[in-house]
């Protein structure tokens, strides 16, 4: 089995342009980024139980809201697996998200532990998944806790090609698998729990990897949200109120719009385009920021671009950890900066683009998703 880090080492950060290279052939500013919300279990799967109420219940308020902040946004399309109390197959909602096209897969949870767990009432926190082995046993308790829905279905054996979600041995089978959309699986993740903490006051459980099956069979970008313990009476309460579940989707919409701002800028490049649909669909929070700006300032003025200190690197790989000298393949002299909650490395310095250009090929024989970009300071320049 691999370890998240193990298999970020295989990925690179030039992975959103791949992808809107590869998913999107021209840039269209009208282009509207489709969101696939999965409210989790439903019907007579009520997930984990609470209380005064369930898994299932939560998870659809929060999503129904959550569809509702992203249609009020310009430039979002929202389609979901549900938005009744009905049950929907795993492999069903992946289907879904896979038939209407969508640019982002967003599964709507709430985690739980075993009531005779010692701190099952006390235990608190949000975490965002994406797909990925772990050898954390807290991580492969919640996949194969939600997993285990396929078991409700008729024949899931055979569906799903004699997978066993109750046998630790099953999810070897997740090493054969390459997720050609872990970067923006995992940054996606990233502004979602940044937004869930900040915004929702959610205690940060960081963004972590599973063996989510809902998640390995969608063919984009994809993230599983928990959004706290339901089995906290506290926590429960929280998310079963209606100031809890707005607070909670609020939260999701600005990350997700704040990762569409990331994916336009992609696309843009790579067809040459602007982004029009970014700046229409910036979050609350940019918002708010920019209406507290001095009404004198010069908007020619703060347009003017300040090229001293401003330099080329070569960007090579990503994690959400940092990593150690031994996953640099030999790269001396190796750099890095956090954005999104991610360590993001890079090699060279150069105040011309022509000369790191020269050094890209050698990068690229060790990590073939390398690629150049600008930086001034510690902040990349899109």
């Amino acid at each position: 089995m691999i370890t998240p880090i193990q298999g970020l080492k295989r990925a690179a950060m030039s992975a959103l342009v791949v992808l809107a290279a590869g998913s999107v052939a021209v840039y269209s500013s009208d282009h509207k980024f489709k969101v696939v919300i999965d409210a989790g279990h439903g019907g007579h799967d009520i997930g984990a139980p609470g209380r005064n109420t369930n898994e299932k219940s939560i998870n659809l308020g929060v999503a129904k809201k959550l569809a509702k902040e992203l249609r009020a946004m310009d430039g979002f399309e929202v389609v979901m697996t549900r938005d009744d109390d009905t049950f929907v197959t795993l492999i069903g909602r992946a289907q879904k998200a896979n038939q209407v096209g969508g640019d982002l897969f967003v599964s709507v949870h709430t985690n739980s532990l075993d009531r005779k767990a010692k701190n099952a009432k006390t235990v608190s926190g949000t975490s965002v998944y994406t797909l990925g082995l772990s050898r954390s046993d807290d991580n492969l308790a919640v996949a194969m806790r939600e997993n285990s829905v396929m078991t409700l279905e008729p024949d899931y054996t055979t569906t799903y090609q004699g997978f066993d979600p109750n046998s630790a041995e099953s999810y070897i089978i997740f090493e054969m698998d390459q997720n050609l959309h872990l970067d923006q699986s995992i940054s996606a993740a990233s502004y979602i729990q940044e937004e869930l903490v900040r915004s929702a006051s959610r205690r940060d459980r960081g963004v972590r990897q599973g063996p989510f099956s809902v998640l390995r069979n969608t063919s984009m970008p994809a993230v599983l949200i928990e959004l706290d313990f339901i089995c906290n009476p506290t926590q429960e309460s929280y998310m079963a109120s209606e100031k809890g579940q707005n607070q909670l989707a609020s939260a999701i919409a600005d990350g997700i719009a704040a990762y569409k701002e990331e994916v336009d800028r992609a696309r843009a490049k790579v067809s040459g385009g602007t982004v029009k649909q970014a700046a229409k669909t910036t979050s609350r929070r940019k918002k708010a920021a920019a209406a507290s700006e001095p009404e004198d300032r010069k908007p020619e003025a703060a347009a003017i671009a300040d090229t001293e200190g401003e330099v080329y690197k070569i960007q090579f790989m990503v994690s959400p950890r940092k990593v150690g000298k031994k996953d640099m393949k030999g790269i001396e002299d190796a750099e890095y900066y956090r954005q999104s909650n991610l360590y993001k490395y890079t090699v060279g310095s150069f105040s011309d683009r022509k000369e790191a250009e020269k050094m890209l090929p050698r990068i690229k024989k060790k990590f073939s998703d390398a690629f150049i970009i600008k930086m001034k300071g510690d902040k990349r320049i899109e």
